[in-house]
């Protein structure tokens, strides 16, 4: 389903080699915005580390974000070393198209990761990617997210009903 994440997760940092074996993926397309950093925009502790490790086992990262505050999101790419595309327009195909293409690999080699149903998970599942949901690094959102959250978490709920996740 177009709603549905195929992998709910806590945090980013929970994804691991074996998960990327495990599901086929070589790459990740990363959300920035309450996924890597917080609304004060501190990183995720432990995440320059988990990066590293991922990427001594030659996984690829991309950054594809929908803010338009380009510094910040350049800020978190050179912190982490990653290439990254802002303004994306998630759920829309582009953005994720583009970093396929800078990454080199076949759509479904791809995660896609972020805390946001209606533009990571439906950008992901619309583009055949591997959707991963997880959940906000802090409760605090820029407003137009505190507008979607709560139907987020309707579908959530129905997802986890679903697949028995608690």
């Amino acid at each position: 389903m177009l709603f549905y994440p195929k992998l709910y997760l806590n945090s980013v940092k929970e994804i691991t080699l074996e998960t990327l074996n495990q599901y086929k993926l070589k790459g990740l397309i990363l959300d920035v915005d309450n996924t890597l950093i917080d609304y004060h925009e501190k990183l995720l502790d432990g995440l320059e580390e988990w990066v590293k490790q991922l990427k001594k086992e030659k996984i690829k990262f991309y950054i594809v974000s929908n803010s338009n505050k380009k510094q910040k999101i350049e800020k978190v790419a050179k912190k982490l070393d990653i290439p990254y595309i802002s303004f994306a327009q998630k759920p829309f195909k582009k953005g994720f198209k583009k970093a396929k293409e800078k990454m080199g690999l076949e759509n479904t080699q791809i995660g896609v990761v972020g805390d946001q149903i209606l533009t990571d998970v439906i950008g992901a599942n619309r583009c055949k990617m591997f959707s991963i949901l997880v959940k906000p690094i802090a409760e605090k959102d820029i407003w137009i997210t505190r507008l979607k959250r709560p139907i987020e978490n309707k579908i959530i709920q129905k997802y986890q009903r679903r697949n028995h996740v608690h």
